[in-house]
């Protein structure tokens, strides 16, 4: 089996070198970017299965580096890693399209631990004539191919984008609590930080919704949660 490739990005060289010597021990195949600018070229150009990349980068910072990779619609999971236990930090990352967050100091088998649960959620099996689809009137959903369309259109998600979404079609016209999300699609403690439920939220109905403003798949139900439901 082919390794799995990670990118860490980071200035401190220190850092580098234990996350590098972990993320190996682990059985992955790594690469190391210094600075943004570097990150950038190197995540645009090769093909990796996730980057762990620092927000505090001198010149290009990594909120700006996941920016522009979601931009140029490279949907690789990122792992932010941050010095400052901030919330506007850590709501403004995802915002961006990071797929997680941890706050320095961290111990390297965090690191991998996190690592390892975002590179399960994205194991895809191969499609066959038993693949079930979703399809909420023109949103249609392949789970086992990690990809939907909206009226035959192709659409690109971030893996956690995808399994909100995912989920949200799975539970067809049930009331979902922004702490049921957090638990089935965020599988680890976000410490009850539901804006982050809301911010990917709002990111699927850009994406699938006719009237961001009036949605039609994704409904907000005050004071419970969401439901996605087939349009009216």
């Amino acid at each position: 089996m082919e390794q799995q490739r990670i990118l860490i990005v980071d200035d401190e060289e220190s850092i580098v070198t234990l996350l590098k010597y972990n993320i190996d021990q682990a059985g992955f195949e790594t690469e190391v970017a210094y600075s943004g600018t570097d990150a950038l070229e190197k995540a645009s150009k090769s093909t990796f299965d996730l980057i762990v990349l620092d927000v505090m980068l001198p010149g290009m910072d990594g909120m700006e580096v996941c920016k522009q990779l979601r931009q140029m619609q490279v949907s690789t999971p990122i792992l932010m890693l941050t010095a400052k236990d901030d919330e506007f930090d850590k709501v403004l990352g995802l915002e961006l399209g990071a797929d997680d967050y941890l706050t320095k100091p961290f111990s390297p088998r965090e690191v991998v631990a996190r690592i390892k649960a975002i590179l399960r959620r994205m194991v895809r099996e191969p499609a066959g004539p038993e693949m079930k689809m979703i399809q909420v009137a023109d949103l249609v959903i392949y789970p086992e191919q990690y990809e939907a369309s909206i009226k035959d259109k192709p659409l690109t998600f971030t893996p956690k984008e995808f399994e909100l979404l995912l989920y949200l079609g799975q539970n067809l016209g049930r009331v979902l609590s922004r702490d049921q999300l957090l638990s089935a699609v965020w599988n680890y403690d976000f410490a009850g930080d539901t804006r982050i439920v809301d911010v990917h939220v709002s990111h699927l109905r850009e994406k699938i919704e006719p009237d961001t403003k009036k949605p039609v798949y994704i409904k907000t139900i005050r004071g419970l949660g969401y439901k996605m439901e087939e349009p009216k």
